[in-house]
């Protein structure tokens, strides 16, 4: 027994998603390791202990944002292979998990738990504000994306009339 075509691309669109969150997760959780993390030494991802559990945290911060763009990978070639690659999806997916990601590092990490802050020693609120609102607008575009390919599956799944 096959699967009927409306299952097929609504899963497609699902799966397509699936991938492009978990690669917007790991790619803001890696450029946030890198720049802020690393490079930039502005913080820690857990700055209230000593500085090696803060440099622990990071390794374990770093390794979270490589599983995650593994796995969407993994799911990418998968799709690829079956043709089911869907990019559009895949771009909604990603711009919610990058705004995602970091807007609940922004207010979450930042604030609500105090784990670290963006820098340290400086007015932080020019540099929540510009963090919050990147995110912000990153998971609303992802969103409406999100809509409209999902709008555009169903649309796709319905049965043509003879």
């Amino acid at each position: 027994m096959s699967t009927p075509p409306q299952a097929r691309r609504n899963t497609r669109h699902g799966r397509n998603l699936v991938a492009g969150v978990l690669l917007g997760l790991g790619t803001v959780a890696f450029v946030d390791e890198v720049v802020f993390h690393q490079l930039l030494r502005w913080h820690h991802f857990y700055d209230l202990s000593t500085p090696d559990v803060a440099l622990i945290s990071d390794g374990l911060f770093h390794a979270f944002s490589w599983f995650a763009t593994v796995a969407s990978l993994l799911m990418v070639a998968a799709l690829s292979r079956e043709r089911a690659f869907w990019g559009a999806a895949f771009a909604a997916g990603w711009l919610t998990g990058a705004g995602f990601f970091q807007l609940y590092d922004g207010l979450i990490q930042h604030k609500v738990l105090g784990l670290h802050q963006i820098r340290y020693g400086v007015d932080l609120l020019p540099y929540d504000v510009t963090w919050n609102v990147i995110a912000a607008v990153l998971l609303l575009a992802g969103i409406v994306l999100w809509v409209t390919t999902a709008r555009r599956a169903r649309r796709l799944a319905k049965p043509a009339r003879t």
